[in-house]
């Protein structure tokens, strides 16, 4: 079965391209009309120039494409980053010298970033549980639905500057009283359109909601005349390209060392963090069953981040949403990237000024879309249904989050999970490594786990996963174990996907003495004798 998957799988390379331009140009033109609108809005969130988001979509689809390790997945700016960027800026003085010394940090980020492919840590998204990055993620949301408002409403940015998410939500009813009627209503409808659209029975649901917002919000700014009537900050400016691509990073930052080093760990762990988690949940849907290389695709991210940060660009990472459009819309190979970054660099070059008729409370609309997905009650709900610990975990990295920063808004997820899991049974010495036993025929091969698997101690279960040969008939015998934790029924969920996606067999045993903690199938496990 193997083999014969790999005679159907697209070619690559210059064959790729050729065997597949038609579909492959079909999709990367459909994810341009999704990034065009989504990079610029992601850019003026971040305070960097609008132009250098599709200046870092533009090098993901063109540059970073070619030497991915994943086919299906784009390059490209991202929402989640946006948090990290705008507090990059303010911290390093706000202004076009807050984004030059932030470009630093991201160069020195994506140094870090090539330095975990070649040392082949992708495997370290494995050590992260996952409530945790999902309460990064909420929190991200709702830092971006904070932030946006304002600018939805169309209040005059220098009277939001500098303040924190809480304080900005605070002050809705303030920004309210103050709002700009006109561009508040082109924006309202925007937020409409986006909202609606997946719910939209109608063929016209084929348009990508993004687009029909620009469909909308062009034509009402035109009609409403907001070139002569509204204040400069209510529509994008560009400029043009060429004359603004050159060497803008500026390394000074480092004698702020403290700051400097707080930036390049968010940008490299977080953009790390978030490119795997998407490169590995393309690869559940990608219909060849491909299996991508995350260390090479680390490289190549990295690579892309130093060229990006040297001429002002914003991080890029494997974004999910674009890559998820890109599979949905028939991609088969890495070139309908390279369409997405080509079709933008040629709109760039020749037609800055359709894009300079863009309402900036149409792009605020966008993303104030993309934080309510990340933020969404569901999201909350879903993770009460694997378990109340979980949705433990996932409020405290949101509330750490947001009342501090990132990193110790994760740290803070990572020690709940670490409490929880010795509450419940595990052994203080299996807390990084587990006792494992191997053993294996020609054709079957078995994994015996001892005292515990948690998320903490499963980089050394996986290490055995890797090493076993393909086409085997795997047993993984968890009878032995205290408490097995959701994090590691995930992974052992998409091993046993990955692998037979590869012809072998995947067997879970030895869990029939223990209790879930909630009816989800991803649940955690604990050993029923030990807390009889």
């Amino acid at each position: 079965m193997k083999n014969n998957n790999k005679k159907t799988l697209p070619a690559d390379g210059l064959a790729g391209l050729k065997e597949h331009f038609s579909t492959d140009a079909i999709s990367g033109f459909i994810v341009f009309l999704l990034a065009l609108p989504l990079s610029l809005g992601i850019a003026k969130a971040s305070e960097f120039p609008p132009l250098m988001g599709l200046v870092t979509a533009i090098i993901g689809g063109l540059v970073v494409s070619l030497i991915a390790g994943s086919k299906l997945t784009v390059k490209g700016p991202a929402a989640g980053l946006i948090v990290i960027a705008v507090g990059a800026v303010g911290e390093f003085g706000g202004g076009e010298q807050g984004w030059h010394l932030a470009l630093g940090a991201i160069v020195v980020a994506g140094v870090i970033q090539v330095l975990f492919g070649v040392l082949k840590l992708g495997k370290l998204v494995d050590f992260f549980p996952l409530s945790a990055v999902h309460g990064m993620l909420a929190a991200i949301g709702l830092i971006i639905i904070a932030k946006q408002i304002p600018v939805l409403l169309d209040i005059n940015p220098a009277d939001t500057k500098g303040k924190e998410p809480l304080e900005l939500l605070a002050e809705i009813p303030h920004f309210v009283l103050h709002m700009d009627p006109k561009a508040t209503l082109v924006g309202l409808v925007c937020l409409s359109i986006m909202l609606i659209w997946p719910f939209i029975a109608h063929p016209i649901k084929k348009i990508p909601a993004p687009l029909a917002v620009l469909m909308f919000a062009i034509p009402a700014e035109l009609m409403l005349d907001f070139q002569h009537t509204e204040p400069a900050y209510a529509l994008v400016h560009i400029g043009n390209l060429l004359e603004n691509i050159k060497i803008n990073v500026d390394f000074s930052g480092i004698a702020m060392t403290g700051i400097f080093l707080k930036y390049v760990v968010m940008f490299a762990l977080v953009g790390s963090l978030e490119s795997l988690l998407t490169v590995k949940a393309i690869d559940m849907v990608d219909p060849m069953r491909r299996k991508s290389d995350a260390n090479r695709d680390l490289i190549a991210v990295g690579a892309g981040n130093i060229l990006v940060g040297i001429l002002g660009g914003l991080p890029m990472i494997s974004e999910v949403a674009r890559s998820s459009a890109n599979v949905a819309n028939g991609a088969r190979t890495r070139w309908a990237n390279f369409f997405h970054g080509f079709f933008l660099l040629v709109f760039v070059l020749l037609a800055v000024h359709l894009i300079e008729l863009i309402p900036n409370t149409a792009l605020a609309a966008m993303l104030i879309t993309v934080g309510i997905r990340l933020a969404h009650p569901k999201e909350f709900m879903h993770t009460l249904h694997i378990g109340k610990e979980q949705l433990l975990i996932f409020v405290v990295t949101i509330v750490f989050t947001l009342a501090t920063d990132l990193l110790i808004g994760i740290a803070a997820g990572i020690l709940t999970e670490i409490l929880i899991n010795i509450l419940n049974g595990k052994p203080l010495s299996v807390i990084f490594k587990a006792p494992t036993e191997v053993s294996f025929t020609e054709t079957k091969y078995l994994l015996k786990i001892n005292d515990a698997a948690v998320f903490t101690n499963y980089l050394g279960i996986k290490r055995k996963l890797d090493s076993i040969p393909p086409g085997m008939e795997v047993e993984i015998d968890l009878e032995a174990t205290h408490l097995v934790d959701h994090s590691v029924m995930d992974n052992l969920h998409h091993f046993k996907h990955d692998y037979e996606a590869e012809g072998g067999t995947v067997m879970l045993v030895g869990l029939e003495q223990h209790t879930q903690v909630s009816e989800h199938h991803l649940s955690a496990r604990k050993k029923k004798k030990a807390f009889a």
